[in-house]
This record gives structure tokens, C-alpha cells and sequence, in this order.
């Protein structure tokens, strides 16, 4: 079994919290690998991790003594404060952390006889044909070195006459390849050891044991007769070897004998005299030169030999070693943490008071409280009423202003190396536990908080409810904080960057909402990020007043973001009283403008028939439920619109003037391409459709966060090129950025995907 270390992180100038970019590239290249939700935040966050192996629960145990221990040796791991990350193969899929009913589905060898027994060389192979197996130690070092966990494990070695045999376990050379330390109960006494430790040291792999003496243990007996060139007695010391060689950019990992207790000690010349006696065997029976149906094969005849003491006294250093493993992992994850708040991130109290942002966003700040029923959960149905159902409860930072302004800053400063205080966040946080911590996270993050002020009222919480799905159900969000920003603080902040992107989000105040669009509306672009239907329509006094003011010229806004709910509730509200927009002056030129005709109906019509994407639902909901239409008659209002369909994708509608050129003159309606295009009078009017990328209903983990990841980096490319829209080639790369950044938060559990910075 498996145990472990945690992930590796050398300090640096400035901190992003992220999946390591091994795991990441590896998901974007198609390779099978999921991680499991609790082990992904562990990671994300820096917290100790644990990798096990499960050969030994396919190979190495009788069922069930092989269930029991696998839940054991976990437990373990969590009594001594890290989180195990059980690393399978399902089905073809490698499993980062493993589900009770995968790890039963695995451990049932009497049913699922098919099981393969994983190293290096079986890997493609068995993913390529969908196989069930367990991963030996080179196997989990691999996955676990693509998760960026740093763990360890159960060794193999150099088998008895491995110098003629040439018989050299696979797991030496991944611990020389995997910086990670690895911790175990020495070397089976059914290898080489004098040989394995000898390969080791030509490998420059470190040999440290982990007790009282320089003795290397041999598995069942605390002294192989063999000693260690180094030794170590307490977990942060074993942390200081590991973060020293980390520091160093050594590649290799290093492997911690830890002794067995000494109260299964006493029987370990019994079992001794079992081993030789089972080697000589297999040298008899010629079972010696089976490969990889040795160790097994010896495993079960000394477990024979020995009544199944053997069994007892492997479960009771697995379980140790497990304790011992999870303990230096602790130690590790404390040592790194330390160093991250000396060298990384953004420490308490420095600013960039004197540094001005190119992108501005307004709106909440909040703790998302998500609670996720569990799968077999009736949450939504009436035995889920009035009643509380098993799930998860997680605590996340959130606020669409927000995220917005993470996921803008993740994408702008990996995708186009922009400096950390290019984006700021502008919104208010109560003095108050809840308070620090956004604040405090934020600065981990390695995003400025000087956007922020300090109100007397609770800072905001969202309580979000979602089904074993990951689909919000519903939830209740305390955001009276954001109403009590001042409109003159916003102005203020604008004037004093005067950036060249503000972007706000509906939860703030009319009040706000109206000195945004008045102070910007001459100057800068401005989104607004409706946020429910309930507040979608609370831009239109702003938008109204703007039709009255005497410098009022092109739409009011120039970039909105609602869903198809958002989108009906604005133009529902834009047409009826006390607004009606759409009687205005104003909008009757600016349709007329557009010269909309027959041929705009045919282009439709044509559009409508066209797949959605990778489903087989159709375009038809752009005539049906009249999108279509409403998005031509918000244009006056809103230059562009884009509109987030879900599984359908994505709809742009905007307005593009013609009085600069622009390729958008050379453009023509094209059902096959997705597009109309509408040739007005001064002006060119777009629809766009872009397919929803196609993705695995079963690897989405949350659907909060995704439209604002979506508009967060629309923003960041918008802040790079303020014309990207009126190119159609390069509105097409912001769109693939977009939906890419949406596709990566809907795969993590948190509002906003850390891997946006990779």
C-alpha cells in the first residue's frame, strides 16, 4: 500500500494557487485521469496528500482482509491529518482518489477477475482497452507524480540472482525519475536487499531510516543486517530532507525505511525462516523465472508457511507506515506553507496603492457556502422536501464581481503575462471573521485587495444548494453588503486608474450602477454581468437615464453577458412599464438603422435548422423562444451581447460600426458558419452562434462559477485588445478562450478553476 508525502511547491515570487501543469496538460491531451473532488481541493490548496497504491488490494490480500485494509490504512492517514488519494484504474480511467464503492468494486477479486496488475509498461496499454487494475508502486508514482502529489510507498528491488536475471523491479527507476518521498517498511526480505540498496545508491536515490538506528529494515523484521547511510527519528526532520532536495531542483525522490512495530517484531525470524524456505521453493519449481507471478506467488506460500502470521504482521506495517507517511506529509505541507507566506503570494499589507489597472470590476465579494446532496440523494424530489439529505457542505470564496475579477487575473497573467495588479476588484467586506478571510485568501491568491472597504454590515454569503448532479437546485445569498457601496467610492476608483475595461455586476445599488454607466459611457467599455433573474433588470434605470443625458451617444452599454433566462427578463422589463425602452426615440432609429429584412428572416430561418453542437438538439430555440429577436431589439441598448446558452452554446449578437474599417464588411450570412450578417445603413449587425464544446456529463463537478469564468475571460482579452470583437477572427479566439475557461471551472469544485493560471 501506497503512502505518502505531499505535493511538491518550491517558493517564488509571486503565488497562484493551481492543478499542477502535468495534470492539466495531460486532461487537455485526452488522457483518462480523474481526480477526485476532495483530493483536487487538497492539492489546489496545499494540503498534505497521501497517494496509496492498489496492487495490494487487487494481488497482495485475500477478500475481504484486502477491503478492510485498504479503509484502514485510509483511516490512518486521516487520523494523522492528510487526505488519502487512492490511486485505481477503472474501466480505463486512472482514479486519483477513490469513491467507498470503487475502492469495493476493486477489492472484489472473487467477481472482477480480470483485474490487471499495473507498472510502467501496462499503462497505455490497459487504459487503450479499458481495463480494471491496481497500481504497483511505478504505476501510482506516475499518476501521483502527474497530480503533483508528493507520496510514497511499498518498494520493490532487485530480486535474488536479479545480477544474472537481470530481475530488477520497475519501482527503483520511478524513484529515480519522481521527486517524492517515499516511505516504507524497507525491502521485502524475499528480494536482494544488500543488491536493491546497492542499485539505489547508483541510482543517487537516498536511503534514510526512520528510527532509533542506522539499521534499514526488511520489511517484517526491523533490521535486514544491512544499514542506512542516514537516519531520521521525527516527521519534520524527514520533511527538511525532502524540502532541501526539493529546493535543490533534484529529481529524484527519496526512500524512508521505516521499521515494524515492535510489537509484530518478535516473530520476524518465524517469518524469515518462512521466506527462505518459500524462495528455495520457487527455485525448485521454477517459479523463480515467472516475472512479475514471483512476488505474489511468494507472498501467499509464506502467508501458508506461517498460518497467516505473515498476513498480520503486513497489514500491521502498512497501517505504520501509512501513520508515519501521513505524518511527514503534515510536516512537509506546514514547511512549504511557511516558506509560501515568506516568498509567495501577496503578504499582508502591501498594496499597489500607486499602481493603476487596465481592467476594473465592480460587484460582491462573498464566501459560497455549497452544500451538494450526494448522488442517490432525492434532494429535489418530495422525499428531499423538508428534510435534511447526506451530501457535502464546502466553503469557497465567490460573488460574481468576484469571480469575474479571479478568473480575468488567472487568465491575464498566464495567458498574456500581464502584471498582477493589471486587475483590481472593487466591492466592500464587513469587519468580521468572513471578512478577513476573503481578504486573506484573495492576497493568497496572489490577487490586490485595495479595491476594498471595510462596512459595518455582515460580509456577504451565498448559500448554494446543488443536486448530486452538481445543478443548482437553489440557495438564499445575504449580499446587502455590496448595496452599501457608494457611488462617489466607484467614481474614484475609475478616476484614479482610469482603466481601459470597467466591468460590474448587478448586485450593486441603481445608485451605482447609474454613476458607472454616466462616468464611463464616453470613455471606457462597460459590462454588465447580470447575476439572477431577479436582479437582471436592475441596469435599466441606468440605461435610462443614459438616454436623457446630453452626451449620450452609441449604446449605453457596450458589453452585457445574460443567460437566456437574463436575456428574456431584460427585454420583458426594457418593453413594459414604468422603462419602456423599446418606444423610446432613440431605439426606433437605431432599428431602423439596421435595415432589418426579408433576408435577415431567410438567414434565420436557415440559422434555425442547424445542430446545436455535439447533442442533437437544434438551433430552433432561436425562433421558437424568440432569442433571436429579443437580441436584436436589446442591440440599441447593449452594443454586445453575449449570450451564455448552456449545453447550446454560445449566441453573439452586436453591433459593429462602419465608420473605421473592418473585415466585418466583407462578411456574409452563412448558415454553415454560424452567422448572419445584417448590412445597415452606418452599421453592421452580427448573430454568431458557437457550439458548446463537447464534455462528459459525468467529469462535471460544479456548474457554479463557469459563466463567470466565461465573461472573466472575455474581459482579459478585452482588456488586451479593446477591438478583438470587430475582427471576426479574433472574436473567434476570445470565444475558444472563453468557453475553454468555462469548461475548466465546471471540472472544479471551486467558483473558479485555479488551473485558469496554467
Amino acid at each position: 500500500m501506497l503512502h505518502s508525502i505531499t505535493r511538491t511547491s518550491l517558493p517564488f515570487v509571486r503565488t497562484i494557487r493551481s492543478l499542477p501543469s502535468s495534470l492539466v496538460s495531460a486532461r487537455e491531451r485526452g488522457v483518462p485521469i480523474d481526480v477526485h473532488p476532495e483530493v483536487e481541493q487538497a492539492l489546489v490548496e496545499h494540503c498534505p496528500l497521501v497517494a496509496l497504491e492498489t496492487t495490494i488490494v487487487t494481488h497482495g490480500m485475500p477478500y475481504p482482509v484486502n477491503l478492510e485494509t485498504a479503509r484502514s490504512v485510509e483511516r490512518h492517514v486521516r487520523s494523522a491529518g492528510a487526505i488519502p488519494a487512492t490511486i485505481g484504474v477503472i474501466e480505463g480511467r486512472v482514479k486519483i482518489g477513490l469513491e467507498p464503492a470503487q475502492l469495493e468494486y476493486l477489492a472484489d477479486v472473487r467477481t472482477n477477475r480480470g483485474l490487471v496488475k499495473l507498472s510502467r509498461r501496462d499503462i497505455a496499454a490497459a487504459l487503450a482497452l479499458k481495463r480494471d487494475g491496481g497500481t504497483t508502486c511505478s504505476a501510482t508514482l506516475i499518476f501521483a507524480a502527474l497530480a503533483g502529489i508528493k507520496r510514497s510507498c511499498r518498494l520493490g528491488g532487485v530480486h535474488r540472482g536479479g545480477q544474472d536475471s537481470m530481475d530488477i523491479s520497475a519501482d527503483l527507476q520511478e524513484l529515480a525519475r519522481c521527486p517524492v518521498g517515499l516511505v516504507s517498511a524497507g525491502v521485502k526480505s524475499i528480494l536482494d536487499i544488500g543488491r536493491t540498496l546497492e542499485y539505489l545508491e547508483t541510482l543517487g536515490i537516498p536511503v534514510v531510516t526512520y528510527g532509533e538506528t542506522h539499521d534499514f529494515p526488511a520489511f517484517y523484521s526491523p533490521s535486514s543486517g544491512f544499514k542506512s547511510p542516514w537516519r531520521v527519528n521525527d516527521p519534520t526532520t524527514a520533511a527538511n530532507v525532502l524540502a532541501t532536495q526539493c529546493g535543490l531542483g533534484m529529481t529524484n525522490g527519496v526512500l524512508f525505511g521505516v521499521p515494524i512495530p515492535e510489537s509484530h517484531a518478535a516473530i520476524g525470524k518465524q517469518l524469515q525462516e518462512a521466506v527462505e524456505r518459500a524462495v528455495q521453493e520457487s527455485q525448485e519449481n521454477g517459479m523463480d523465472k515467472r516475472g512479475k507471478e514471483v512476488t505474489p506467488w511468494l507472498l501467499d506460500r509464506v502467508r501458508e508457511l506461517t498460518s497467516g502470521k505473515s498476513l498480520a504482521s503486513n497489514i500491521a506495517l502498512i497501517e505504520n507506515t501509512a501513520t508515519k507517511g501521513a505524518q511527514i506529509a503534515v510536516a512537509y505541507a506546514e514547511l512549504i506553507g511557511q516558506n509560501r507566506l515568506k516568498h509567495g503570494g501577496v503578504p499582508a499589507g502591501i498594496e499597489y496603492n500607486n499602481t493603476a489597472a487596465r481592467l476594473v470590476v465592480i460587484g460582491s465579494a462573498a464566501v459560497d457556502v455549497i452544500s451538494q446532496a450526494s448522488a442517490t440523494s432525492d434532494i429535489d424530489g418530495s422525499r428531499g422536501r423538508r428534510s435534511t439529505s447526506p451530501g457535502t457542505v464546502t466553503l469557497h470564496l465567490g460573488g460574481v464581481g468576484r469571480n469575474v475579477a479571479e478568473a480575468a487575473y488567472r487568465i491575464s497573467t498566464s495567458k498574456f503575462q500581464a502584471q498582477p495588479s493589471a486587475t483590481v476588484l472593487v466591492s466592500s467586506v464587513g469587519d468580521d471573521s468572513l471578512g478577513r478571510l476573503l481578504l486573506e485568501e484573495m492576497r493568497r491568491i496572489g490577487m490586490r485587495t485595495d479595491g476594498f472597504v471595510t462596512s459595518r454590515q455582515r460580509s456577504a454569503v451565498c448559500n448554494m444548494i446543488l443536486d448530486g448532479s452538481g445543478n443548482l437546485i437553489g440557495g438564499v445569498a445575504d449580499m446587502d453588503i455590496v448595496q452599501s457601496i457608494e457611488p462617489e467610492m466607484i467614481v474614484s476608483h475609475i478616476t484614479k486608474h482610469d482603466p481601459a475595461v470597467v466591468a460590474v455586476d448587478a448586485n450593486v445599488s441603481p445608485d451605482v450602477l447609474g454613476a458607472v454607466i454616466q462616468h464611463c459611457n464616453t470613455k471606457n467599455i462597460t459590462s454588465d454581468e447580470p447575476t439572477s433573474v431577479i436582479k437582471s433588470a436592475s441596469i435599466l434605470p441606468a440605461i435610462s437615464s443614459a438616454l436623457g443625458s446630453s452626451n449620450f451617444q452609441g449604446s449605453p452599454i457596450k458589453f452585457a453577458s445574460p443567460n437566456l433566462l437574463e436575456l428574456a427578463e431584460l427585454y420583458r422589463c426594457a418593453s413594459a412599464d414604468p422603462w419602456e425602452l423599446t418606444s423610446h426615440d432613440y431605439w426606433w432609429r437605431t432599428i431602423d438603422n439596421f435595415s432589418i429584412g426579408t433576408e435577415f428572416r431567410l438567414s434565420l430561418e436557415q440559422l434555425a435548422r442547424q445542430n446545436a453542437g455535439s447533442n442533437s438538439k437544434t438551433l430552433s430555440f432561436l425562433v421558437d423562444q424568440g432569442v433571436a429577436q429579443m437580441a436584436i431589439n436589446l442591440l440599441p441598448f447593449f452594443q454586445h451581447l453575449v449570450i451564455k446558452c448552456g449545453d447550446l452554446g454560445v449566441l453573439l449578437a452586436m453591433r459593429v460600426p462602419t465608420d473605421t474599417p473592418t473585415p466585418w464588411t466583407e462578411e456574409r450570412s452563412d448558415a454553415r458558419r454560424r452567422q448572419i450578417i445584417i448590412h445597415g445603413k452606418s452599421e453592421i449587425v452580427v448573430i454568431k452562434h458557437y457550439p458548446a464544446h463537447a464534455i462528459d456529463p459525468q467529469s462535471i463537478t460544479s456548474v457554479t462559477g463557469a459563466g463567470d469564468s466565461l465573461v472573466g475571460a472575455i474581459l482579459a482579452a478585452l482588456t488586451q485588445n479593446l477591438s478583438a470583437f470587430n475582427n471576426p477572427e479574433s472574436l473567434d479566439d476570445v470565444i475558444k478562450l472563453a468557453q475553454s475557461a468555462a469548461i475548466k471551472t465546471l471540472h472544479s469544485p471551486f467558483a473558479v478553476s485555479p488551473s485558469l493560471s496554467i
